[in-house]
Parts: C-alpha cells; structure tokens; sequence
C-alpha cells in the first residue's frame, strides 16, 4: 500500500500515555466481566482515536517501551533503579492494546534495548531533516528537546501543544537547551544523578547566563553558596547525566519514516477484540461504520460528514416560545399530558440565590421547547410577561394528575418554591433512576448519563457561557444558544428516562427502592433545605480568631522543628524538610515517585516524629477554618438568616447522604474544635434543638443478616454489645470488663464489619499483629454466623458482581474479580460493609420519610426537621411541645423498618447541637 498525503506525521508515546491512562481514577474501575482490566486501554484508544479525528489525514505511528532494560543500564545500572515494578493489572493489557491498535491498520513499533523516546526521536529527526511537519502527542518533558520548527509536542491529556516559543514559555529554556536543562537536574523518578538542590528555577538562570552545561560546568568556580557547592560536587557525574537525558537520534529501523505507513483496519478481529474485552462504545461504532481513522480506507478522502460519530447526530426539533399563541399551544399539550420532562434555566446554581430566566418542556423525544422569561442582555427579544406565564403553569405545576420527569427535580423544586409555586406530580428523576439501576456505573450527571445511556454528547454549560470569572449567567446568553441547551435538557432527559427505567424495572427490588426510599424522599430534602439551620456568627468568629491563634503557633513550632521556615501547606516543602532535611524514612511514595505527604502517611509517622504530628493538626485546623468558622457566616441568607444546605442523594455509592455548602456530613464530633462548630448551630428563641441517633445501627444490622445467635440475643437482651464481646474475648465476667477492654472489643466489633484485617486491628490497638489475629479467631468462634455471613457474602459478589442492602439497593463492585489483589482485597472488605452501610443509609431515609408523613399530618410550625447526619435527624421543637414530640418521634424512627433485634433511637436535647448529641 502506498500513500504520499498523509500529513502530519504524528507519533505517539504509547508507553507514556499508557502510564496516564493507568492512574486515571474513573478509567481504573473498568473491567470486563471475568475480571480483565481495560481502563489503560479504553484510555490509550480514546487518545489515539482523538487525534485522528483531530488530524483526519495524519500518519499516526504508536510506539511503546520494549521489555528489559536498555542501551542506559549499561551505561549506568542504576538507571530507574527506583521505579517500582509495573502492576499486574497493568502488564495484562499492554497485549491487548498491542493486538487492537495493530487490528486498525496502525504501525505499531517495540524496539529492543532502547525506550520508546529514542525511536520517536530517530523518526522525528529523519522527518525534520526531510522538512515534514512532525507531532509528538506525548506527556513527557524529555520530548521538549526534539522540538524544532518542523517538530512540535501535542499533549491530547491536558490539550496543550509546545512548538519552539511554547518550550521557552514552559521551561524557561530554549528545546537545545533541554538537555542541558535536565542533566542539571537529574530526575529522581528515572535516577538520573543531578545537581542536589537545583531545581527548575536555578536550571534556568545558569543556562541563561552560561548558555550550555558546558558553560555551567567551565563557571562552577564561580557559583557561590551551598548550591555552589552542590554543583562543584557533582561536576563528574554531569557528562553521565548528560547522557542519560539525551534522546538517540540514530536507532536502527527497518524502516524509514517515509516507508512506515497504515494498512487498512481488519475489521473481523477489531470485532473478535472489542467483544472480547467488552469495549462496547467502539464496537457499536465500528459495526455503525465508523470511519475516524484514515488507516481504514485506501484512499485517505474522508467527508468530513463521514468523520462524525454517531452520537453526534441526533434527530430533534426544538422550539423558541416567544409569543402568547405559542405559550397557548404549549399549555394545551402540557394540560392534556400524562406525562412531560421539564427543566429550569436560571442564574445561579444556589437554588436559594437563583432566579428563574426561563423553562423548557418535551412530551416526545426528539420534540421540545424554550420558554425565555429573562434574558435581558442588550438585544435581546422581547419576552412574555414571567408573572402571566407562571400564573398559568401553576396549576399544571402543581398538579399531582399530570406527571413530571427531570433531572435533579430538586433543584427546580427548591428554585420554583421562591415564586410560590410547589412542584407536585414528580413521578421520575433520570439522576436517582441511574443512581438506583448502578450508582457506580457513572456519574449522574446529565451530560454523563447521555454519554453512557444515549451514547450523546450534550452541548455543556461551557461551550455556550464561557468559563472562569468571564463566564456568563443564562440571563446574559444569546436566545439561540441558551434555547438550544435549554430545549435539549428537556428533550434528553425524557429520552434518558426511556432508556434507564426499562434497565431499572427488570429489578423489583431497584425499582422498589427508586419508588418507595428515593423519590419519596426528594420532597422531605427539599423540605429541609427549604427551612435552612439557624446559626450564631459571632461564635464562630471568636472561634476562628482562636483557631488563627493557635495555627500561628504551630508554624512556629514547625519551623523550630525543621531549623528553617517553609510552608506548611506546600507538599514538596514538605518534602523536602521531612525527607531530605530531617532524614525521616520514606513509607510510602506518589505515583509519580515522590515520597508521599498524604494524611495516612503523616498519621503514621506521627507515631515517631513531632513534625509530622504538628503538620496534622494544623492541616485539620487549617481545614476547620477555611470551610467552617470563617465560611459558615458568609453563608447565611439574606433573605431568610439561616443557612441552607444541599443534600445529595446520587454521589455516596452506598447510598448514603451527602451535602454540601456547607458539608454538613464532615463537621468533627471527637475534637473540642469540631464541637464548638456545632455549638453554633443553635435553636430559636422559645426552642430547643433535638438529634435522634440510631444506636449502634449497623452492629445491628450485622445481627440481623447474619443470624448470628449470639449477636442477636445480646441486641435483644438489651446488653452493652462491646461490653458483652470483652467478656467472651478475654474470658471474664460481664461485670468484671474494664474500660479498655471494652474499648478493644469496640474496636473489633466494628472493625470487622468494615473488613479489617488482622494487620489493620494490630495498629489501632497498637499490638501485635499474632495477638490481634487471635482477638480475631475468639470473635468468630463467639459469633460464628458472622463468620458465615462473611464468607457467604464475599462469595455472592464474587459471583454476581454486586451485594444487596436488606431492601434490594444494589451496590456493584467493579474490583470484585480484579487481577490487581490490593484492589481485589479492597472490594472484598466493601462487600461486607456496603450492605450495612447502605441498610443503614435505607433506614434512616425510610425514617425521614415517615417522619416528614407525620409532620405533614400534624401541620404544625413548631416543629421543624433541619438536618441529617449519618445515622441522626436534628429538629428544631418548640419547648411548650417538646417531650411529647420527642417521644413521638422516637417511637416512629424506632418502628422505620422491622429487624430481628431491636431498632433503638436514642434523643438528646439542648440550646445547640453540640448540647443536643
């Protein structure tokens, strides 16, 4: 085969985006079903495919590192010493990707005892010395030294591209200064020798005022200080360093970079591969006739048209309602509905700031529309009235008759309440069906969800707004755009619900936990938010003033500490004094290679060294301050003087609750700091702020799925479950238990459910790892149908891939059968934990439901539920109703669901929550 117009010339690092691809959090969750990881090749491929639709004629050469060392071991056997051997999971999908990228007609080169930027160097300095345009699409910086003006870099991660004037804008440096550059500073990660302490700052003004290493090396002399110092000490390893950085120019090929062109794609093995390893999307675009690469036809002179994926072509018809006719036609169809998807378009993502711009309805798909209410920028068309228009959607609205289906309907809700208008007949939520139907398939967003039910790709909030401190609210966009975008949303999300509740209705058990705990929960969430927490300002002004205080402190004592002043809060000073300045070993390192400075890491260390131990707390003072006692007044409406929090029902896997602005679900219970902050959450006049905690919930809900005879009759007995485990653990009498004994049993007890090892129960009760694993056995042989739940129920995920809470939610384990075994192990201790924790998430949403049904029933305003956190409920009860109230909602939250122990609620009362719990 012979093709002359393929242009540029683009080669790819493989190796190097092989690695990115790896570490990318969302793609290390694929796999297929027996277990195969495909997140490094599903990465790689979505790269590759990426340039050919963005270079549509290009000559796309994929090269990848060769097993074994290479021509640099020889020279220094030390070289990537450091580098820790490549994952299993990792080495398992080099020869797929291998096999696949071949299968599309793409040269794919591995050539032996040099890396993979020597041959990109050789073919890249062959097309520069022939004047052909060259792309390297690589995330390494050793590549900046190839670029010339015919050679350019192209990161397709980060989409960014060097060519000469971008590499000295980078780097400091010009691309025949790189080398230079980088033998002066040595790479830790490749060990490569350098010059100690000279980073990129000092790199740079020596090759500024020396010109090249060899101008540095002839003016070491020269160079005052420690780093003076450092160079001159290193003047011998240099030359090596040199070396080692330098990109070959000259490896042997059996082909030049003139000959190594496509072939075309075998279609039948693209097939047999992407079946095999379950890559749907790029088979359902293969068998659709997808034509991105021009490796798959002969003559190179693809239609743009052509080029498109499917999912970007998509049938619709969308429509502007700007005059009353139109709103008329509109009212009719939504009146005689039985069913329409709907959505807000407004000018804030606060729904309590929000103002209403405009709605958009679709009763079929592929047909929807844009009502404007709002857009006001200058030229912008004249508009209906919005206080006609909601006068008559109000009852449409409200109406329990004719049904709604959004996304995130929440949100709408809260911001509809603002005009008096409650949202009622809310019979789907595209968010909560996917969230119920697999809470970690995808995010649940809806340009997420389109992508993997529709496989579409929606207009984003971006692509019409801007982004950053230039972006525009929806009132400021152009009636076009802003109708387009607006009318989609409704139109996808009816065509999201045709697709995901079909999926979600194969399970009556999924289904039922989308009909009887999600939805009925969103309206008590928007009841709650609604109603906000009241809060004392001035408290939490005096506490930050405090907190400042003592962070000062800290960094004084640091700085004693580590002989020198740095920043406490920068992770590579950190690093430095930790590591290189006091010695202290390296536990654990990023996967970049550097030591790790993460909290397990300081925690840990903090056992030994009082750096690390101050380092903690003022990272979790710092925190404390930044997100609470500085933040929380800021927060407080204008409009009603309480804060108002967002409850989360699609975010936690297991089902639990989150919120944010504030989070209210991370507040610290234990520490004197964390209870201050909820001392300032504080109740009315004539009020008292209540919390109803579940007691030891999901001890008890082990009880229950396990059967566990002991277990069960101690919960029903109403015995002290740790107190009871101490006496069988270390053989004493009930009332002869100590203080710490039940404290280690505590530790066990819950430890366990939450899959902890024998090695992990040694160091939270600091003994011995042999003492620990017999605590273990003494457990188990107490409560032997724990142990069986256990077994029973790791075997059950292995085989179906999921676990069920008591109510059907199912909880997927994607790492259930991966080949990694610290990522097999990890969902093995979730199988365990997730049906607790989601049981226990399913109970106390069951109880909020119940109780708002109560409320609801009493319609009285002096009692008001506020929050959730974990397994509690905070109300606000006037003191003239308080005890009568408090036992009533005990009693509902205690019959929520039915167990075969106990379900116990436990009330605290007081002038704050700090007081109430």
């Amino acid at each position: 085969m012979t093709e002359t117009n393929l242009s540029p010339t683009i080669l790819v690092d493989g190796s190097s985006y092989l690695f990115r691809a790896y570490h990318v959090p969302y793609l290390q969750a694929l796999s297929t079903q027996d277990g195969q990881p495909t997140g490094a090749i599903t990465g790689v491929l979505n790269m590759i495919r990426s340039l050919q639709k963005e270079y549509p004629r290009a000559n796309v050469v994929v090269v990848f590192d060769a097993k074994g060392k290479t021509f640099r071991n020889d020279i220094y056997p030390e070289y990537k010493a450091n580098r820790p051997p490549m994952p299993d999971d990792l080495r398992s999908q080099i020869a797929p990707l291998h096999e696949i990228i071949e299968a599309m007609g793409l040269p794919l080169l591995v050539i032996d005892d040099v890396e993979a930027d020597d041959v990109i160097g050789t073919l890249a300095h062959q097309a520069d010395q022939k004047g052909m345009e060259t792309i390297i699409s690589t995330g390494d910086k050793d590549m900046a030294q190839l670029v010339t003006p015919h050679v350019r870099l192209i990161n397709t991660m980060t989409s960014t591209e060097l060519d000469e004037q971008g590499v000295i804008e980078k780097f400091g440096v010009r691309a025949d200064q790189i080398i230079d550059y980088l033998a002066l500073m040595g790479d830790k990660v490749d060990n490569i020798p350098g010059v100690e302490k000279c980073g990129p700052k000092t790199a740079v003004k020596w090759l500024t005022e020396y010109k090249t290493l060899e101008g540095v090396i002839e003016n070491a002399d020269k160079i005052k200080g420690k780093i003076g110092e450092n160079l001159r000490a290193a003047l011998s390893q240099l030359p090596l360093s040199y070396e080692l950085a330098t990109i070959k120019l000259d490896v042997e090929l059996d082909q030049t970079v003139e000959q190594i062109l496509p072939k075309p794609a075998n279609v039948e093995k693209l097939t047999e591969l992407y079946t095999k390893f379950e890559l749907k999307r790029l088979l359902a675009e293969l068998n659709a006739g997808d034509k991105t690469a021009p490796s798959q036809t002969s003559s190179g002179e693809e239609d743009e048209e052509e080029l498109s994926l499917p999912m970007d072509n998509i049938d619709a018809e969308y429509e502007i309602i700007l005059t009353s006719d139109a709103f008329e036609q509109w009212l009719n169809k939504l009146t005689g509905a039985k069913l329409f998807a709907f959505d807000t378009e407004t000018t804030s993502v606060d729904y309590m700031k929000a103002q209403l711009v405009g709605m958009s309805f679709s009763i079929e798909a592929g047909k929807a529309a844009y009502l404007p209410l709002a857009h006001d920028y200058v030229g912008a068309p004249e508009q209906l009235n919005i206080d006609d228009v909601l006068v008559k959607l109000k009852p449409i609205l409200e109406s329990t008759d004719i049904q709604k289906i959004g996304q995130n309907l929440k949100y709408d809700a809260n911001v509809l309440s603002h005009y008096n208008i409650a949202l009622n007949g809310v019979a789907f939520d595209t968010m909560l069906e996917s969230y119920c139907l697999n809470s970690v398939a995808t995010r649940h967003n809806m340009d997420a969800l389109a992508q993997k039910y529709l496989d579409y790709q929606t207009v984003k909030f971006e692509d019409i707004a801007g982004k950053g401190v230039k972006q525009l609210t929806f009132n400021q966009i152009e009636l076009e755009k802003a109708a387009h975008y607006a009318a989609e949303d409704a139109d996808i999300t009816l065509r999201l619900h045709h697709a995901i509740h079909p999926k979600l209705s194969k399970s009556t058990s999924q289904l039922a936990v989308f009909n009887e705990i999600e939805m009925p929960l969103m309206p008590v969430l928007c009841a709650m938010e609604q109603t906000g927490v009241l809060i004392d300002p001035d408290l939490l002004h005096e506490q930050s003033d405090v907190i400042g205080n003592r962070l000062a402190e800290l960094e004084v004592e640091a700085h004693n500490i580590a002989g020198k002043a740095f920043n406490l809060s920068s992770p590579k000073q950190l690093q430095e004094i930790l590591f290189e300045e006091l010695k202290i070993p390296v536990i654990k390192k990023t996967p970049k290679g550097a030591p790790s400075t993460a909290e397990e890491v300081l925690q840990e260390l903090a056992l030994d060294y009082p750096l690390p131990k101050l380092i903690l707390e003022h990272r979790g003072l710092s925190k404390l301050k930044s997100t609470y006692t500085d933040k929380l007044p800021l927060m407080i409406s204008e409009k009603t003087g309480r804060v108002h929090t967002s409850y989360h029902q699609a975010v936690a896997a297991t089902g639990r609750l989150s919120s944010t602005d504030p989070n209210l679900q991370n507040i610290p219970i234990r520490s004197a700091e964390g209870r201050k902050i909820r001392q300032a959450f504080i109740a009315p006049e004539h009020y008292k702020i209540v919390a109803i905690d579940y007691s030891q919930i999901e001890l008890r809900i082990m009880a229950h799925l396990s059967q566990d005879e002991g277990l069960v009759n101690a919960f029903s007995q109403g015995r002290d479950i740790h107190q009871a485990t101490a006496a069988e653990i270390f053989d004493v009498a009930l009332e002869e238990v100590t203080s710490d004994q039940r404290r280690s049993a505590k530790a066990i007890n819950f430890g366990l459910i939450y899959g902890m090892s024998a090695f992990g129960l040694s160091k939270q009760l600091g003994i011995g790892r042999k003492q620990a694993q017999d605590y273990m056995d003494l457990y188990f042989k107490r409560y032997p149908g724990v142990l069986t739940y256990m077994e029973e129920t790791r075997e059950k995920a292995s085989e179906q891939g999921y676990v069920e809470t008591l109510f059907g939610r199912r909880l997927y384990l994607p790492d259930i059968k991966a080949r990694n075994q610290a990522r097999k192990k990890a969902a093995e201790r979730a199988a365990i934990n997730a049906p607790m924790q989601g049981t226990a998430a399913d109970i106390i949403k069951k109880a909020m439901i119940a109780v708002q049904q109560w409320l609801l029933e009493q319609n009285d305003s002096r009692i008001k539920m506020t929050m959730q956190v974990h397994d509690e409920l905070i109300f606000e009860i006037h003191q003239d109703i308080l005890d009568e109230t408090v036992d009533k909602l005990v009693e509902i939250m205690n019959n929520a669901v039915s167990l075969s122990v106990p379900l116990i609620a436990e009330a605290g009362v007081g002038e704050n929550w700090d007081q109430a719990h």
